[in-house]
C-alpha cells in the first residue's frame, strides 16, 4: 500500500505512505528509532530498546506498521499498533487507570503504540495520514495511545480526530513524566474536524 501526496506548487517533492511488513521492518528499524528519541527527546539509548519492543510487537498477528517516506526513500515518520489484550504490558496498566466502562474503550481496541514525525517535517499533515492509513480498515471498534502531556501538535491531531481523555496524568514505569491516556471512537471523522 502506498499513497502518495499530491505535489504542491513549486516542485515540493512526493510523499509517500506505506506498509511496511514484519518481514521488511529490520531492515528500517534503525531509522524509525532514531526518529522515535528526535521526536520524545529521549537519549538515543532508548531507541534500542524501543526497537528490541517492536520487533516483539511486529510478532502479533495483529500488528501493522505505515511509513512516510520522501521521494528518495527517506523515512520522515511512522507509526505501529496492534490489537489491544489482557496479558499486554500497556493494556493492563491503561485498564486500572482509566475511569468507567473499561470494556467499551478495550474491548475491541487497536492499541496506538506509536507515531512519530521528524520535527523538520511537523506541520505538514503528515502525523494525520499516518493515522488515518493506520485505521483504514481496521476491524476495531475503538483506537487507545498514551502520549505525554503538554500542549503540542500531538495533543492537536489527537483532538482533531476525536480522542477523547480516558486517563489524564498517568505514570507508567521507568517514564517520569505523566501521559495522558486517549481513545477515539473507529472509523475515524471525515478529514476537516472530529465530531463527538
Amino acid at each position: 500500500m502506498a499513497q502518495p501526496s499530491e505535489a504542491g506548487g513549486g516542485g515540493v517533492p512526493t510523499i509517500m505512505i506505506v506498509d511496511v511488513p514484519r518481514s521488511r521492518l529490520p531492515g528500517r528499524l534503525a531509522e524509525a528509532m532514531a526518529i522515535y528519541v528526535t521526536a520524545m527527546g529521549y537519549p538515543a539509548s532508548s531507541g534500542s530498546q524501543r526497537g528490541t519492543h517492536m520487533l516483539r510487537h511486529a510478532g502479533f498477528d495483529s500488528f501493522r506498521c505505515r511509513a512516510a517516506l520522501a521521494a528518495d526513500g527517506t523515512m520522515l515518520g511512522f507509526g505501529y499498533g496492534y490489537t489491544s489484550l489482557p496479558g499486554q504490558w500497556w493494556h493492563d496498566l491503561v485498564l486500572r487507570a482509566i475511569a468507567g466502562d473499561t470494556q467499551d474503550w478495550l474491548g475491541s481496541a487497536f492499541e496506538l503504540s506509536e507515531l512519530h514525525v521528524l520535527p523538520a517535517a511537523q506541520g505538514a499533515g503528515l502525523g494525520e495520514r499516518l493515522l488515518r492509513s493506520l485505521a483504514d480498515g481496521l476491524p476495531h471498534r475503538t483506537m487507545v495511545l498514551s502520549t505525554p502531556e503538554g500542549e503540542n501538535r500531538a495533543w492537536r491531531l489527537y483532538r482533531r480526530m476525536g480522542f477523547y481523555d480516558l486517563a489524564r496524568n498517568h505514570l507508567f514505569p521507568g517514564d517520569h513524566r505523566p501521559f495522558g491516556v486517549l481513545g477515539a471512537r473507529l472509523p475515524f471523522p471525515p478529514s476537516g474536524g472530529a465530531s463527538r
